[in-house]
């Protein structure tokens, strides 16, 4: 069996249970909390959901937080700040690798988890496809009455109301705030890196849909660099191999070209020599685009929050 087939295995073994047998120190940081019982929901234990609404779209949404485990017995400090998209998938994930990343030791910093949610009562895919993309210009493969193209009055009501309500809540570090993204999402950190980069100063971007709309992200990036002659932002690309257009593997995505997409962009960033640019991309072997976010996640954490 393929890895790429495992990985995701494994995440969901790790997102959803408490393993309680072997050394403690291998599977938690401190004793698991009790569950609520008599068949009520499983919950994610020691994280928060508060209501963020759009006031210019009319539209409810979400933030999942987890705090880290230092954030109570440190009263002075401030954090780095990590907003996710995707949160139903994304931050339950996040949590966990974040976590046993620092099991022996600090790996990584310590760091607040914000989950952006779907809208509320929407389905995922009609939220994600309205409120990732940058122009109205969907794929073909979209069913009819499809909404693309509110990526910018997104990126508006992460600016306006998500950043500021996380701020006056939590002690938060002005100067860490970092974004992650997958496919779609991570189009949306694309977009947001090229338009407006200091609304975040590190991006973790994974996968991104590069090919939406004849490659407008790309597009995005070269009216950029006219105008411009720095890009101060911490970036962390990643793609998985079998993202490559090649046929003969069902583990491959046949119809775009992602890795060449990705080193595109790449290759692009590269050549504007900005001086304040951290650039960090990497094809991942034997991963697919539906497997490879996980090791992708891990790997841009460790190379954002590296603690040095």
């Amino acid at each position: 069996m393929r890895r790429c087939f495992l990985n995701t295995l494994l995440i969901a073994v790790i997102a959803g249970f408490s393993v309680s047998s072997g050394p403690t120190h291998i599977y938690a940081q401190s004793g698991p909390k009790a569950q609520l019982g008599e068949g009520r929901a499983y919950e994610i234990i020691d994280s928060e959901v508060w209501d963020v609404p759009d006031p210019v779209s009319g539209r409810g949404y979400q933030v999942f937080v987890a705090l880290p485990p230092s954030y109570a017995k440190e009263p002075q400090r401030r954090y780095p700040v990590l907003y996710v998209t995707d949160a139903d998938y994304a931050f339950p994930i996040i949590r966990q690798i974040s976590r046993r990343l620092n099991v022996e030791g600090p790996r990584i910093e310590e760091f607040i988890l914000v989950g952006l949610s779907y809208g509320i009562g929407e389905d995922a895919k009609v939220s994600r496809q309205r409120d990732y993309t940058p122009t109205s210009n969907g794929p073909r493969s979209a069913p009819a009455g499809a909404i693309h193209g509110q990526g910018r009055a997104y990126q508006r009501y992460l600016g306006d109301q998500v950043k500021p309500f996380i701020a006056a809540r939590y002690r938060t570090d002005p100067a860490r705030s970092l974004f992650l993204g997958h496919s779609y999402g991570a189009l949306l950190g694309a977009q947001i890196l090229f338009t407006e980069p200091g609304l975040f100063s590190g991006y973790i971007l994974g996968s991104p849909s590069l090919w939406y709309d004849k490659r407008h992200a790309l597009k995005l990036e070269t009216d950029y660099a006219t105008q411009n002659k720095d890009l101060p932002a911490k970036v962390y690309l990643y793609v998985g191999s079998f993202e490559a257009k090649r046929k003969g593997d069902r583990c491959y995505n046949q119809t775009v070209d992602m890795v060449s997409d990705n080193r595109a962009l790449e290759a692009a960033l590269e050549s504007r020599k900005y001086p304040n640019l951290q650039l960090k991309s990497v094809v991942l072997d034997d991963e697919d685009h539906l497997t490879v976010a996980p090791r992708g996640f891990t790997q841009g954490l460790k190379y954002l929050l590296t603690v040095r």
